[in-house]
């Protein structure tokens, strides 16, 4: 099954134990302050030890000021559709568009008959689900003429639509039988199985009736994002999900690239296994995907079709990013002009697509440091300046609103230390090696660049350093954040241009790995 080449997104499934309630809040809060995605709740409003699922999710964020929250999945036969929508819409206005929706057929019908809701057959309540996506959608539509729906198990007569979400609200579906996965490739956004519900042998066919319903309704099938809910422990184990987090990276990024799925969501009661899934295994993912899609394909067994790729083979194309020279800071991190340089590239050599997307891949990585770079200094300015708001800022890795306050910017600095981090660390310890294993001449330059990335690791804890004097009034405050920065600017910019000077050529001949 192809990857699909969603975005990679990480959250967790947290049980909303009524009797623990401080404890569940906290766990909230640390998964927006470690920077995952998404937080989501369980939604059984016949289960007396659970606290109210749109109750919790709106005191969340509330509370939180980064993560999306969403139901995982909400029980359709005990929320009205357009209640359902309307409180989806007022949420997502209120929270600036951090809501999305997980829905779900139905089950445990004794419960859900109990508190007085309907008793539906699978069918029906397939048929029901169906119904009510339309009669959401529509309410969402404020612009739109009043409601009419007469359906078999909902009825709508001139309801006006209205509110309408701060941003497109996603519809997930937990789907597993044949005509739910039908339904959720014909009108969802998301597919939300769960382990235990969906062996990992059995997504690939899941996948391909998800698939074939999509392009049967005139869809693409990457229309529809592929979400997982996890169950695993950290530990010493061999099978998925059980072993170290790197293991736990590893796996995962197969599945994506194997299967597509791109947004996992961890049941989580623990604060270590958040910060561990948030902190050691979301950044590995994001690094491996990121180089399993760049990667070279197979070689093709000779033959006409090898000999086409071949003669698509062209010159160099991939232009290294330049250094314009302009610097922020007086300050040095180190003599730039020391650094070594490799040997010359072979001017007649060719290379194919495949092999200029390794170079392609490099400068992409850095782009979306050099934007993050960008966004963190600009919103130090609007610190300083004393502006009430920051700008909205939506990125890979923020996703988010960022308020005016400090502890919001020192978990924006926080989370875009540990993406630049892990990618340093990725190269130091897989690409440098493969590279200079596979053409010594090019020794003196990645000795070069790992020195440099242990000076940006110590200008890094010196950006931390001066949020936490910000933080706590000590020193000289914002300055200091801003000379911190300043460097570290300068720094990161010589160094991406000089890597992707030195390095696009090897890539391109040698490969990642």
């Amino acid at each position: 099954m192809p990857d699909y080449g969603h975005e990679l997104q990480f959250g967790v499934f947290v049980p909303p134990e009524a009797g623990q309630v401080d404890a569940v809040l906290e766990l909230a809060k640390l998964a927006d302050l470690v920077g995952l995605d998404l937080i989501t709740f369980q939604d059984h409003p016949y289960q007396a030890r659970f606290l109210d699922t749109w109750t919790l999710i709106s005191v969340v964020a509330a509370q939180t000021t980064n993560v999306r929250v969403a139901p995982n999945v909400v029980n359709l036969p005990l929320r009205p559709p357009v209640v359902l929508a309307r409180s989806v819409a007022s949420l997502d206005l209120i929270s600036g568009g951090r809501v999305e929706l997980g829905l779900g057929a139905g089950a445990f019908w004794d419960g859900i008959a109990a508190v007085g809701g309907p008793r539906l057959t699978p069918g029906q309540a397939v048929d029901a689900l169906a119904e009510a996506i339309g009669v959401i959608r529509a309410s969402w539509d404020a612009g739109g003429g009043p409601i009419r729906h007469d359906g078999e198990h909902y009825k709508v007569m001139g309801a006006h639509p209205g509110p309408a979400p701060a941003h497109d609200v996603e519809i997930w579906l937990g789907a597993y039988k044949p005509r739910m996965l039908a339904l959720t490739g014909a009108k969802a956004d998301g597919w939300l199985p769960s382990m235990g519900y969906a062996d990992l042998a059995d997504l690939p066919a899941m996948n391909d009736a998800i698939d074939r319903a999509a392009e049967a309704a005139g869809r693409p099938p990457a229309a529809v994002r592929r979400l997982f809910n996890l169950n695993g422990s950290f530990g010493s184990a061999t099978g998925f999900l059980e072993g170290s987090s790197r293991d736990w990276a590893e796996q995962l990024s197969e599945l994506t690239l194997s299967t597509g799925m791109s947004a996992y969501i961890l049941s989580a009661s623990s604060g270590d296994d958040i910060r561990r899934f948030a902190e050691e295994v979301a950044p590995a993912v994001r690094e491996l995907v990121t180089a399993g899609r760049a990667a070279p394909a197979p070689a093709p067994p000779a033959g006409p079709a090898s000999r086409a790729s071949a003669s698509a083979a062209a010159p160099l194309a991939v232009t290294p990013t330049p250094d314009d020279g302009q610097r922020l800071s007086d300050e040095r991190p180190w003599d730039e002009t020391t650094r070594p340089t490799g040997p010359e590239p072979d001017p007649s050599r060719l290379y194919t697509p495949d092999q200029q997307a390794a170079g392609r891949h490099l400068i992409d990585v850095h782009d979306a440091l050099r934007r993050e770079l960008t966004q963190l200094r600009d919103l130090i300015d609007q610190v300083a300046r004393g502006e009430a708001e920051a700008a909205t800022a939506r990125s890979f890795i923020t996703r988010m609103t960022i308020r005016q306050n400090h502890w919001t910017l020192g978990t924006f600095c926080e989370t875009y230390c540990r993406v630049l981090t892990q990618h340093h660390t990725l190269e130091d310890r897989s690409v440098f090696p493969h590279v200079q294993r596979n053409d010594p001449a090019l020794a003196p330059v990645i000795e070069r660049l790992e020195a440099e990335h242990e000076t940006i690791g110590e200008l890094l804890e010196r950006v931390d350093a001066a949020l936490v004097a910000l933080v706590s009034s000590h020193d000289d405050g914002i300055e200091g954040v801003r000379r911190a920065v300043g460097i570290l600017n300068d720094a990161l910019l010589s160094h991406f241009s000089y890597e992707e000077r030195e390095l696009i050529e090897p890539l391109a001949r040698l490969g990642f790995t």
